[in-house]
């Protein structure tokens, strides 16, 4: 399930993953709504590889995505606020 453009959640994990060096506007901003669906476009119902890297204060892990080999961050870096 896609939170926002720049946060998921997958089946197997329990908290939500964040796309590392991505920060695209928080629901209910301008422009939300078209990150989420570019977001959910390129990962829903598809194999997701998740190479974390940290975690924030939320706990979420901030991540490295990528579906087909493409870096998912590098492609919602064009939906940054």
């Amino acid at each position: 399930r896609v939170i926002d453009g720049d946060t998921f959640k997958t089946s197997s994990r329990t908290r939500p993953v964040r796309l590392a060096n991505v920060d695209t506007p928080e629901k209910g901003c301008p422009g939300s709504a078209i990150a989420r669906k570019a977001l959910e476009r390129k990962i829903l119902g598809k194999e997701v590889l998740i190479d974390t890297i940290a975690r924030d204060t939320y706990n979420r892990a901030v991540a490295k995505v990528k579906v087909d080999g493409k870096s998912v961050n590098k492609a919602m870096k064009r939906y940054e606020k």
